[in-house]
């Protein structure tokens, strides 16, 4: 009996352990949803704790709770932020209730108990903690929050050092020209970096769609309540927590213009997921470019060499494969899959309230970080150290007979084919065969048909 005690809420009393911080509703949601194990995320836990904070500030600002009371839960907020271990006080799992209100009681529970001991009076999980909020509204804006804080400080940020890296590395490769593929079949020549700015320019526009859709993921249902009406809370509760809550993080965050919408929909976490899985298809085709100019060494293409990281196989010595763009095409696949799961939840906005929040922000969010581990690694581990096999380039180059469609606008289109085809058929170098069924010189055909000159398109005449 001295590891539990008994707390009591509107539904009658129960066990709850002795040692933690939160209450009665916490411990009814443990009991109800043991279903994955998984808590929340840990990014979405800080935006909800950040999110009372802001409450409380806003709330003393307007004179409904002590700002000696405000003061305890701010403090009480700083002091789980700064604690390593602070989720070990937020084990709700992810499927709960889904409008995420046990998540909500339970940040309200940890932070009466918390701000009791600092205010020295009691403070309420409901009447204080919880002052001016729904979990209804709660829920989407720590959502908006935590998505906003993860894409300002990680996401863009990883994003910008791999487009950066790409870049630096296509400025190196400008020499290179290797034979173009479509249809994974040979094709017109390009040099290395046309290929490596085409990823670049991927990566820029994803940090372009993302930058702009910062400020309206950066809108809150905040002060909505429980259905959007505002009820319980002050008229200048959302201003006073937005405020708090721009001046605490850093970003600026705003009310929705419509908190029914923001509250009964989250078509917004759906659009910012659709970017997202833009950003993880970038990747993904990325990732098997890598693989594909990697492959071999001796039976693939063998274009590039990727940094050796690790032993490839337990049972063949020596073999060394692409992991890091393996790995990246694994998380695109989550990304992409993730989603779908969004967009199933965004479905659920019945009436005037979504039900499936909380599986939204587990998804959301999980994107968004594996997003930023993997660009970073992406950029490191693979882009920044990879070799160049110009013998290899040089080899296919020399006997890829699609050269000679800089021959059509002289030749025409016919001829071309049948020479193309010739050189297939008999090995040989598409200017030994265009030299014995042309009337043009040697020399003239050195010219039209090098390859570097026809990465810069344009028509190569005599």
């Amino acid at each position: 009996m001295n590891n539990v005690r008994i707390e009591k809420d509107s539904m009658g009393e129960l066990e709850v352990p002795a040692d933690a911080l939160y209450a009665a509703q916490t411990q009814r949601a443990i009991n109800n949803f043991p279903i994955s194990g998984q808590s929340m995320p840990s990014s979405f836990i800080k935006a909800l704790l950040l999110a009372k904070y802001a409450a409380a500030q806003a709330n003393a600002q307007l004179d409904i709770i002590p700002t000696s009371m405000a003061e305890a839960i701010c403090t009480s907020v700083n002091d789980l932020l700064n604690e390593p271990n602070f989720m070990d006080h937020f084990p709700v799992d992810v499927y709960q209730t889904g409008s995420g209100t046990s998540s909500n009681m339970n940040a309200n529970e940890v932070l009466a108990t918390l701000a009791t001991k600092h205010y020295g009076q009691n403070v309420g999980a409901n009447d204080h903690i919880n002052c001016g909020q729904s979990s209804n509204d709660t829920i989407p804006s720590a959502i908006h929050i935590s998505a906003a804080i993860e894409l300002e400080e990680k996401l863009l940020p990883a994003l910008a050092h791999l487009e950066k890296t790409i870049r630096k590395k296509a400025s190196t490769l400008d020499g290179y020209v290797k034979t173009g593929r479509t249809h994974l079949m040979d094709a017109m020549p390009i040099r290395l970096s046309q290929s490596l700015d085409a990823w670049a320019d991927q990566i820029k526009l994803n940090i372009k769609q993302l930058t702009e859709y910062q400020p309206t993921i950066q809108k809150l249902a905040q002060g909505g309540t429980a259905v959007g009406t505002g009820i319980n809370a002050h008229a200048k509760f959302a201003t006073a927590f937005n405020s708090a809550l721009s001046k605490k993080t850093g970003i600026p965050f705003a009310a929705a213009e419509n908190f029914f919408t923001h509250i009964g929909t989250m078509d917004t976490a759906v659009g910012l997921s659709g970017l997202l899985k833009t950003s993880a298809v970038s990747l993904l085709k990325i990732a098997n470019d890598l693989r594909w100019m990697n492959s071999g060494p001796l039976a693939g293409l063998g274009e590039i060499e990727l940094p050796a990281l690790q032993p490839g196989s337990s049972i063949m010595p020596g073999k060394v494969n692409p992991v890091i763009p393996e790995a990246a095409a694994m998380v695109a696949a989550q990304v992409i899959g993730n989603d779908a799961t969004i967009t199933v939840a965004g479905q659920s906005g019945n009436f005037e309230l979504n039900v499936m929040l909380p599986v939204i922000a587990k998804n959301l969010l999980e994107s968004i970080e594996l997003l930023s581990n993997v660009c970073t690694l992406l950029a490191d581990n693979a882009i920044a150290g990879f070799t160049v096999r110009e013998d290899k380039l040089n080899e296919a180059l020399a006997r890829n007979p699609i050269l000679v469609t800089a021959l059509n606008p002289i030749i025409g289109y016919m001829k071309a084919a049948e020479i193309a085809k010739l050189a297939y058929q008999q090995g040989r170098p598409i200017v030994d065969v265009a030299a014995e069924h042309t009337d043009l010189s040697r020399d003239e055909l050195v010219e039209l048909l090098s390859p570097e000159k026809l990465t810069h398109g344009g028509i190569h005449q005599q």
